[in-house]
């Protein structure tokens, strides 16, 4: 299978911040503990040993298998729990929105990378253990966010009225997106295999958190995958002392705004920006932020508040009623996994690195930062297309004015590139520059005023030339146009919009062995696979 690599920077989809991460900018390390290479793990793991305890793993072993319920587990995974019980065994994280039916294609990527990274490391450190980790975001409360997923350009929507966490959202209403879906998907063997995982997922089980869990067991069932919910009533006592410190000492938003300055100083712009109190009260039907005003805290757009006593005994009643926002989570997450790595996209280191001196306040060790791998599906029809075409598969990640620009210029039989002319031209004006300065300086400004004219006119008709040939060669471009579309729907990575369904149809349990045996996490750069 054709595949190939593209430098990120070279994409033009992903930020400074990250291309500078990526190429270990020295500026930039003040960010971050240590870069994701093979070496580096030996010393996370000698740091992580030190600070997590036998106590806090029992708990975790012992509190996934009961969130796993009635799910079929596979013997990998089962192993995996109960290695989790061992001081030798670690984490390789990462995260997701409770998204329907897996949202856009790079919860697949996301979950591969951390797979394959655990194997990797497995054969590299062999007195250790490692365990690929999907930790599922059901605290969140943005509905809007998740409830639907783009299927052929449309979007397959959830519609319902929702309030607060969405992992414990009622599963109603998800049969008559079933039915929709069976007409979409068709008849094949694929598509009844697609619309059994819907069905067995979303309408038998009751909340969203479970038919998540048990979506993403059945895609990732021979792979060792771990599913964490820290939605938890007893994983949330570990987190006691630091939800009480951001309610009396409002910790993070200190040490989180102080890194945030240094960031801006180096010209990245600020992810999340830290509130006074980083903590969501949550009950059923209810996620809202904890505001502190004057004596009191309340609970933003309700009638609930507290003294400073009355919140305190709260939370050591009833911690599972406090709640971390998108700061505060990763450090929730690091207290009670053995964690090594957090495998996430763009947006999402990119409020990591605001975090590390927090995490260097609060005595936790901060976590390898690895940017998940970015894929680009190419079915074989679109390839054969873009080699008749002669246009490469690096060029479509080109803005599509560019692309068209540069593909015009490349089958034109009309040279339109004026460059020999403007040098020429600039030539003639030096030495029209040198006969002033000998006669009249005075004639300077002349000079240059009328060496601007001519090279604006070459300009203007380069672009008017550009453009009739772009007429002229229209139905070629349109093709390449449609294909770049295709590829990269709405000027959009193709990862961020199309579900996974869309290349099951085409190649079923295959499209996931594809994923599993190309996707390298800890190559920086960017995937293409031909299909």
């Amino acid at each position: 299978m054709p595949k190939h690599s593209i430098p990120y920077k070279n994409t033009g989809y992903f930020s400074k911040l990250i291309c500078d991460y990526l190429a270990e900018d020295e500026s930039f390390k003040p960010f971050y503990n240590r870069f994701p290479n093979l070496e580096n793990f030996k010393h996370q793991l000698t740091e992580k040993q030190k600070n997590f305890t036998d106590e806090k793993r029992h708990l975790l072993s012992k509190r996934i298998m009961f969130q796993y319920g009635d799910n079929s587990i596979s013997q990998s995974t089962l192993s995996n729990i109960d290695l989790l019980r061992e001081h030798t065994t670690f984490t390789i994280t990462t995260g997701h929105q409770l998204n329907l039916f897996t949202g856009p294609l790079y919860f697949l990527y996301k979950i591969f990378s951390a797979i394959n990274l655990a194997e990797e490391l497995n054969k590299t450190y062999t007195k250790n253990h490692f365990v690929p980790v999907y930790w599922m975001a059901t605290e969140d409360h943005d509905f809007e966010e998740i409830n639907y997923f783009n299927l052929f350009g449309k979007k397959v929507k959830w519609d319902r009225k929702a309030s607060g966490a969405v992992g414990e959202l009622s599963t109603e209403g998800l049969k008559e997106v079933k039915q929709q879906l069976k007409k979409e998907f068709g008849e094949s063997e694929n598509a009844k295999k697609l619309i059994s995982y819907f069905s067995d997922a979303y309408t038998k089980h009751d909340n969203l958190a479970d038919a998540t869990r048990f979506l993403a067991n059945c895609l990732f069932y021979h792979h060792g995958l771990v599913i964490v919910d820290g939605n938890d009533d007893e994983l949330k006592k570990c987190f006691i002392p630091y939800a009480e410190k951001e309610l009396t000492e409002n910790l993070s938003f200190k040490k989180v705004s102080e890194t945030t300055k240094k960031l801006t100083v180096f010209g990245f712009s600020e992810q999340v920006h830290p509130r006074e109190i980083n903590l969501f009260y949550l009950k059923e039907n209810l996620r809202e932020r904890i505001v502190e005003r004057g004596e009191r805290f309340f609970i933003n757009e309700t009638d609930i508040s507290f003294s400073k006593e009355e919140i305190l005994k709260e939370l050591h009643e009833n911690p599972e009623r406090f709640s971390p926002n998108a700061l505060l989570r990763p450090l929730y997450q690091e207290e009670i996994l053995p964690n090594l790595c957090y495998i996430g996209g763009g947006g999402e280191l990119a409020y990591w690195f605001q975090l590390k001196d927090y995490f260097n306040k609060v005595e936790v060790p901060f976590p390898i930062l690895l940017l998940r791998n970015s894929v680009l599906l190419v079915p074989k029809m679109l390839s054969e297309k873009l080699q008749k075409l002669n246009v490469s598969i690096e060029d479509l990640f080109l803005p599509q004015h560019e692309l068209m620009t540069k593909h015009t210029k490349e089958i034109s039989k009309i040279d339109i590139d004026f460059s020999k002319q403007k040098d020429f031209l600039k030539q003639q004006f030096k030495d029209l520059y040198e006969l002033a300065k000998k006669t009249d300086a005075s004639f300077l400004g002349a000079v240059g005023a009328q060496e601007k004219k001519q090279l604006n006119g070459l300009d203007n008709l380069e672009k008017r030339l550009l453009k009739a040939q772009k007429r002229n060669l229209s139905e070629e471009l349109e093709r390449v146009k449609n294909i770049q579309t295709q590829l990269f729907p709405n000027h959009s990575l193709q990862e961020r919009q199309v579900n996974f369904s869309e290349f099951y149809l085409e190649y079923g349990e295959n499209l996931l062995d594809i994923l599993k045996e190309n996707l390298k996490p800890l190559d920086t750069n960017f995937t293409v696979l031909e299909l």
